[in-house]
């Protein structure tokens, strides 16, 4: 694809400019290591909030959404219930509370005050750091397999080389100018060039999606997508079977839906449920997200900060990918057509681009999903070098060095962190395989122990540390058990070894430090199975009030999943035309926000003790 002038020129503008950010702020950043991961707890809570939005919105995620709403229709709105999304809701409503009341600068710090500084603790606070890195590098591969696949039908150079007897394809070489350009500007500015780069970068993606929305609405007629797709398609709701045939319309798409394994929709969305609750209750991964609840000033901005990213991603976000998707259905059915057996639905979003968007704009919505990659993986590569640093070589190695010193041992562990998960990346197979085994095998290994250390005073740091532990190793060796099963389905295994993990750990050794435990609780406040603990503080402190708001917690979090997901499907049953079902979902929106608006956020303040 030969790109204009103009939009050349606006990609490359966008680029120099975030390079710029990055060094302009750097020696704000260098004073410490908390300026460098958390912003000295000084950044706007909204400003934060969009900083996390626009860090969802990667470029690798937004053409696997794309794919997925090309194959499965309204339907598809189910399927990100993998990773799940709605563990935002549960963050929103608590989780962002309880953790930044901890006052710690990273996941694997906060699980020293949950644990201890003993060996039980220790063991613990390693493993979530070893979790973390590991996460990291399967993100960078899914990183390096999208944005690759992106940049080569777009830019017009031919970048491929050898080096050593090795030769990188075009694509190779694309992600890695670009994700070195992203790593420059986050090594030299931390958690400040983030931030203000990721604002700049939401601005800049919602203004294309609102762009796209206007072409695919404008464009498109109800009954061009109605001829365009099967029985179906439309259709939000489903009973066992997927039902949606593809015969005489394109019929590779049969065989896509196949080789997801997702025909069994009733079973496989209860399997997301059943994946969900655990992956929700356990928390934010030590990853971005968490850094960014962290980065906030109070516990009660934390929260008003969640539910920020979750109103301000979805509806634009998802307004883009239905206009893409809805433009590839009408206008490229028939090129897909001639491609037989071997078309790459990873390629829909990219070939809408190139068709459909004008001179212009497509350097702005260029400029914007490179700002949407460049935003995730910026944000991924300025949390996981703080587990390195503040969780192992400050801690274990060298407490005593000066903030020059853990500044330049930040630079190198992202440096590593980067050329290690590219590497991972050569040999990635595809977006989707990357997206299931992240969403179903890696985060099932993290789900068990990181339940129970909120809700069970009994589980100890030897539990936890097993625990997690029998996850990663059943998350790295099972699914090669079952090649040819989709990971979500294997989850139960991947889940059960590591609650063995974390049983076993916990009865066969003592239980921690009471001393510890009280701390936490004051401290944290969680709900759950801790009686023991607030006995013993009661002896100390009679009045002392325990949390008991297990009930309009989890409401919160019923009306929370029910308003996310009318952000989802509002976009889509607008630009599919179908102006019923959008009514309908745009009532039971302004419903739930009244409901959220009266049970969670005018009880926030009250709710936020320190």
């Amino acid at each position: 694809m030969n790109l204009h002038f103009l939009d050349i020129s606006i990609v490359l503008l966008y680029l120099l400019v975030t390079i710029f950010i990055g060094f302009w702020i750097s020696k704000k950043a260098s004073k410490g290591l908390n300026s460098y991961f958390l912003g000295d707890n000084e950044i706007k809570w909204y400003y934060l909030g969009l900083s996390n939005a626009s860090g969802m919105f990667d470029i690798s995620g937004t053409m696997w959404t794309v794919t997925i709403l090309f194959v499965y229709g309204l339907k598809s709105a189910w399927i990100p219930w993998l990773w799940p999304v709605w563990n935002q809701v549960f963050i929103m409503i608590f989780l962002a509370i309880w953790l930044r009341r901890s006052n710690v600068m990273t996941g694997a710090q906060w699980i020293t005050s949950r644990f201890g500084d003993a060996t039980g603790g220790r063991l613990s606070h390693i493993i979530v750091t070893i979790f973390a890195v590991i996460s990291v590098f399967g993100f960078i591969a899914y990183f390096f397999v999208g944005i690759g696949k992106f940049a080569t039908i777009f830019f017009p150079w031919d970048l491929s080389f050898s080096v050593a007897g090795l030769t990188i394809a075009s694509e190779e070489a694309y992600a890695l100018v670009i994700m070195g350009i992203t790593t420059l500007y986050v090594i030299k500015g931390g958690m400040y060039s983030v931030v203000l780069t990721e604002v700049l970068q939401f601005v800049i993606m919602t203004i294309s999606c609102l762009v796209i929305g206007y072409i695919a609405f404008t464009s498109v007629s109800a009954e061009q997508v109605t001829n365009a797709v099967p029985p179906g398609w439309g259709d939000l709701f489903f009973g066992w079977e997927l039902g949606l045939d593809w015969t005489g319309y394109l019929d590779s798409v049969n065989q896509k839906i196949e080789s997801d394994g997702f025909e069994l929709i009733g079973y496989l969305v209860m399997m997301m449920i059943f994946k969900g609750i655990f992956a929700s209750l356990a928390g934010p991964v030590p990853s971005y997200d968490m850094q960014r609840v962290l980065s906030t000033r109070t516990p009660a901005e934390a929260a008003k900060m969640s539910g920020l990213t979750i109103l301000v991603l979805f509806f634009p976000r998802y307004l883009m990918i239905a206009g893409f998707t809805v433009l590839s259905l009408v206008y490229l059915l028939p090129e897909f057509q001639a491609m037989g057996a071997n078309v790459d639905f990873e390629l829909v979003l990219p070939l809408a681009i190139e068709r459909f968007v004008p001179i212009g704009f497509k350097g702005l919505l260029l400029a914007g999903l490179l700002a949407a990659f460049m935003g995730t993986f910026a944000a991924f590569i300025n949390a996981a070098p703080a587990y390195i640093v503040n969780d192992l070589y400050k801690k274990y190695i060298n407490p005593n060095a000066s903030n020059r010193r853990y500044i330049r041992m930040s630079y190198l562990s992202s440096l590593v962190l980067v050329v290690i998960g590219v590497i991972a990346g050569f040999f990635a197979e595809s977006i989707n395989s990357l997206t299931l085994w992240i969403t179903s095998a890696l985060y099932g290994g993290y789900a068990a122990a990181n339940v129970l250390k909120w809700i069970w005073w009994r589980f100890n740091g030897y539990g936890y540390f097993f625990g997690m532990l029998g996850g990663l190793l059943a998350s790295t060796f099972i699914p090669g058990l079952y090649p040819d099963t989709a990971a979500i389905y294997i989850f139960p295994h991947i889940l059960l070894a590591s609650f063995a993990g974390c049983i076993l750990g916990t009865f066969l050794t003592q239980p921690d430090d009471i001393e510890v435990l009280k701390k936490f609780y004051r401290d944290t406040r969680p709900w759950g199975f801790w009686k023991p603990v607030i006995e013993k503080i009661r002896v100390e402190d009679p009045d002392f009030k325990p949390n008991q708001s297990f009930a309009i917690d989890m409401l919160n979090v019923v009306i929370g999943i029910v308003w996310q997901m009318t952000l989802v499907v509002m976009p889509i049953y607008l630009i599919i035309k179908s102006m019923r079902d959008f009514s309908i979902a745009l009532v039971i929106f302004v419903v739930t926000s009244i409901l959220l608006k009266k049970l969670w956020y005018d009880k926030l303040d009250g709710q936020c003790y320190p």
